[in-house]
């Protein structure tokens, strides 16, 4: 399969791709990112994602490396050049190249625009059924994580610990004792009375793209959504649990440090939300499917 990436302009096999040394995302994570699935050669949700990345770089005051029109074409045309079919998009924007100083370069840099795609597989139905395994620990995070920023330490540290524990994902838990999302993805509960429970977006958590399209799933479908924190106790005790992003889709938790949640099997409300998510992906037409 070929494998091209694009860096600042041009296109390139990936194993000439290269950023410069003095790039401050790679000296001091002073960027952001976005990761975007392609079912079918089609990017999902693609103005969402754009919606996110231009509200990061705002945050940051970094400026938008081209026009949205043109970044559209980039991807595009990156999806068709490593014939990808199923898989992600990963796009970085940095401030840009300028000898190593904490503060801002002076005005004129150029930020940084760097793209590469990977096959991937959404989940299958035996992903579903084992489901995944959550630990919690302490949400050790900066204090904007909303800002989709590269700078991922404690969630790579997170996820690793994770994965040492034989868990899938783990959970950050504020002060209070309050989830407030996984390593990599959004969380929910549903409770005995049906009802969807996530926590309202705040400065503590990424407003995640999936996130927002399952919300809309739960409504359509007559589930009563509820925006309010949790905490570990009731999701370990709640009717079900899943997480989503946007390589999970809609997960089912069936366990919580090493506690199965209820029976510990995918519960039919997080299948139902599956299953509407998966018509929203797969079944509309055009940009955005």
């Amino acid at each position: 399969m070929p494998r091209y990436a694009y860096v600042n302009g041009r296109y390139l096999p990936r194993a000439q791709a290269a950023v410069d040394v003095e790039d401050r995302g790679y000296q001091f994570a002073d960027g952001v990112y976005e990761v975007i699935a392609v079912i079918g050669r089609r990017p999902v949700d693609l103005e969402p994602h754009f919606d996110r990345l231009d509200r990061s770089l705002a945050e940051l005051d970094i400026d938008a490396p081209c026009g949205r029109p043109a970044l559209g074409l980039i991807l595009r045309r990156l999806v068709w050049l490593n014939k990808l079919h199923d898989g992600i998009v990963y796009i970085q924007v940095s401030r840009g190249v300028a000898p190593r100083n904490h503060a801002f370069p002076p005005f004129g840099t150029r930020p940084s625009l760097v793209m590469i795609t990977a096959p991937r597989r959404p989940p299958g139905e035996d992903a579903v059924s084992r489901g995944a395994s959550v630990i919690c620990m302490a949400d050790n995070r900066w204090g904007r994580p909303d800002i989709k920023s590269v700078s991922l330490l404690p969630n790579v540290l997170a996820k690793q610990q994770a994965v040492q524990s034989g868990a899938t994902e783990a959970w950050f838990v504020d002060r209070d004792g309050l989830v407030t999302e996984g390593s990599a993805t959004n969380a929910w509960i549903v409770t005995k009375n049906r009802e969807v429970v996530t926590r309202p977006l705040g400065r503590e958590l990424l407003a995640g793209i999936t996130r927002a399209a399952v919300a809309e799933a739960a409504k359509m479908n007559n589930f009563k959504l509820v925006e309010r924190p949790f905490t570990v106790e009731e999701a370990k005790s709640a009717a079900e649990a899943f997480i989503t992003s946007t390589t999970s889709f809609v997960m089912p938790v069936t366990s919580i440090d090493g506690d199965p949640v209820a029976d510990g099997a995918p519960g039919p409300v997080t299948r139902a939300l599956l299953e509407a998510y998966r018509r929203k992906v797969y079944g509309a037409e055009g940009e955005g499917a």
